[in-house]
């Protein structure tokens, strides 16, 4: 009876898991590596991709947006949905959403103080950052980070 009804519960999905989504979801450090690697490792590419296969996606040269939340957070959770429609509007970049709770040492390395911060990234370096959910000045620092990259 017991594996009956934990059949039956679901759990509930993870902010950022969203399959319609843009935002990729971060929650294990082995995962953060792959991405972190391929990002800064995206300018070393000598020939293209192919793109056949799902796993070069992640080489292609992009900017990165870090989103740094916790599942608790009320702005987090009140700024999501204009992340993810940031997200799908500027697809030159890779959105990626980071639980400081679940990877504390990568919130840790990118000195995140509050929640939510959004950290800018083009080549392994941080161009810009918002601290806070301040819709109108995310949008602006990642069109004017598109547009120069």
């Amino acid at each position: 009876m017991g594996s009956f009804l934990s059949s039956l519960w679901t759990p509930p999905p993870l902010p950022g898991d969203d399959p319609d989504s843009a935002v990729v979801a971060v929650h294990s450090k082995p995962a953060w590596d792959r991405h972190w690697e391929a990002h800064r490792n995206a300018s070393k590419l000598r020939a293209p991709p192919d793109l056949t296969d799902p796993a070069n996606l992640l080489r292609l040269p992009r900017q990165m947006v870090i989103d740094f939340s916790a599942s608790w957070c009320g702005p987090c959770r009140f700024i999501e949905p204009a992340f993810k429609e940031m997200a799908s509007r500027f697809a030159d970049a890779l959105f990626v959403k980071i639980d400081v709770d679940e990877l504390a040492e990568v919130a840790k390395t990118f000195r995140v103080e509050a929640m939510p911060t959004f950290v800018l990234v083009k080549g392994g370096q941080e161009v810009s950052r918002v601290v806070g959910a301040k819709k109108d000045e995310l949008d602006r620092k990642i069109k004017t980070f598109i547009s120069s990259s």
